[in-house]
């Protein structure tokens, strides 16, 4: 019985802190990335979201994932934020300084959330810039 209950009880925290995790990383600004594949078929992501100066960035915690591989294929994307749907560029890079900077902004606007989030899926990060379509990269 006293297996059980630990097992049950390692069970329910981990439920607590997925959860926990989850309505934190909620409460904070959400904004829908929209991609589109090679067909032309379009996709919605949640991402936290910052601005530095007049540049709007997002991250992706893992290069591999499907919003980021269709980013990279086609840059032209749609930024939903509050009531307004913007066409944006996407630009990602990866350099040390925006890396460093995009870092420092996402850790001061969402905390230990951020941090939280970091420690369990962040692998190979990359700054993402989100500018209009006109704009010079």
């Amino acid at each position: 019985m006293t297996f059980r209950r630990a097992i049950l009880g390692s069970v329910a925290v981990w439920a607590l802190i997925v959860l926990g995790t989850w309505l934190a990383g909620e409460r904070t600004e959400v904004v829908v990335l929209h991609t589109r594949d090679e067909r032309g078929v379009e996709f919605a992501t949640k991402l936290w979201v910052v601005d530095l100066g007049d540049v709007t960035w997002v991250r992706v915690a893992n290069p591999q994932r499907g919003w980021y591989r269709r980013l990279v294929a086609n840059p032209r994307v749609e930024l939903e934020r509050g009531n307004q749907v913007e066409a944006r560029l996407a630009i990602p890079d990866p350099s040390p300084e925006a890396r460093l900077a995009v870092d420092e902004a996402f850790a001061a606007k969402y905390g230990l959330v951020d941090r939280w989030y970091g420690l369990l899926v962040r692998r190979d990060a990359v700054p993402i810039r989100l500018v209009p379509p006109t704009a010079d990269p």
